[in-house]
């Protein structure tokens, strides 16, 4: 195995502790610098990591003791922070998505490339055995052709919880670039890459109101459409209608269903690594739940980071920069067609999509390659 794979961790928010706990103690990697733009975070984090030392951001960009950036900066950041790794040479892997715009997240892949370091990005989740398995079985007929799919995301509002919701309101947030990333990459991995859409969104409130924590009560205002809706026509002639929303309450329907000729799947919540997979089969009296068969076993957020760090030139990470490119395309075309009242041919293509996980495997004990 050799040595263990140095990660340096930029933004020590709220989803930085799903991270460490998946990274601290994996035999793979070691979490050698943390960085935040509260140095008393930074420092409390480090406390608690052994081996990590608080660093100021420059620090840990330019740190000989960092192969790896994580970038768990607000998306408004995610470019401007992996430009800056690339530039030194590291690798960087970030949160979804890719970045706040396409023209930024295209510069970070072609710097990248000329670099010659490698670039990953969130969703993992896709990698669970959730997805996974919904997708062995489309591959393997269960439904026969595949024909279209819906994939639906209604919530009140991140304000409701979250002390800090701000970015989820400004430009680079939204349902569709905060959510859409766990649908969209899912639905690439069941049924293809896309290859134009047809999109339409709604901003009803001018403003929201902080639920919790220190600034509860506070109003903050809403900058993007906070309901999204489309259509996507995956180069396999299947069609996606999909719905990402923060103005609904509740839902009954199924996070995704793909309907074939022969069957249906319904496929567990895309924000989560498990979860059930049903099928229901023309002729049937029943859904039946296929027992998990592909992707990471209890996997948790990070494994796309062990996997991204695992993988070599026999097999690129599969949660690398080429889906989230194409994933982040999607969502912007949503957008700008929903802007120009036009459909929008995409440009991108999603090879690391095509690279399943046949097996159900564990992820603790993968090694490290890169």
């Amino acid at each position: 195995m050799g040595d263990a794979h140095r990660i340096g961790v930029v933004g020590l928010g709220v989803i930085s502790r799903a991270y460490l706990d998946t990274l601290a103690g994996h035999p793979s990697v070691r979490v050698t610098a943390v960085a935040d733009l509260d140095a008393a975070r930074s420092a409390s984090v480090a406390a608690g990591l052994p081996g990590a030392t608080a660093l100021t951001v420059e620090e840990l960009l330019s740190s000989p003791e960092v192969d790896t950036v994580l970038n768990l900066t607000v998306p408004a950041a995610h470019a401007e922070i992996a430009l800056g790794a690339v530039a030194r040479g590291k690798h960087v892997y970030g949160e979804k998505p890719l970045a706040a715009t396409l023209d930024d997240a295209r510069a970070v892949l072609e710097v990248a490339a000329k670099a010659g370091v490698g670039v990953g990005c969130a969703p993992d989740t896709v990698l669970g055995t959730g997805i996974q398995t919904a997708r062995a079985a489309v591959e393997a007929g269960a439904v026969g052709r595949p024909l279209f799919a819906t994939a639906v995301m209604v919530t009140p509002g991140h304000e409701r919880w979250h002390p800090q919701p701000d970015f989820y309101y400004a430009p680079g947030g939204g349902p569709l670039l905060d959510m859409g990333p766990y649908y969209l990459a899912s639905l690439v991995h069941l049924l293809g890459p896309v290859r134009s859409v047809t999109g339409a969104s709604s901003r009803l409130r001018t403003e929201r109101v902080i639920g919790s924590g220190p600034r509860a009560g506070e109003r903050i205002p809403v900058e993007v459409d906070s309901h999204v809706s489309g259509v996507l026509e995956h180069a396999s002639g299947a069609l996606t209608t999909i719905t990402t929303s923060f103005d609904g309450v509740v839902t009954t329907a199924a996070p995704i269903e793909v309907h074939g000729e022969t069957g249906t799947l319904s496929v567990p919540d895309p924000n989560c690594f498990d979860g059930e997979v049903r099928i229901f089969e023309l002729g049937g009296a029943q859904w039946r739940t296929l027992p998990p068969s592909a992707g990471y076993a209890e996997g948790a957020r990070g494994v796309g980071l062990l996997d991204f760090i695992a993988a070599d030139e026999a097999r690129g990470p599969r949660a690398g920069g080429d889906l989230a490119l194409h994933v982040l395309e999607t969502m912007t075309a949503l957008l700008r067609s929903s802007a120009e009242g036009r459909r929008v041919e995409l440009t991108t293509t999603a090879a690391s999509a095509l690279v399943p996980l046949t097996t159900a495997e564990q992820w603790r004990d993968r090694p490290a390659a890169r």
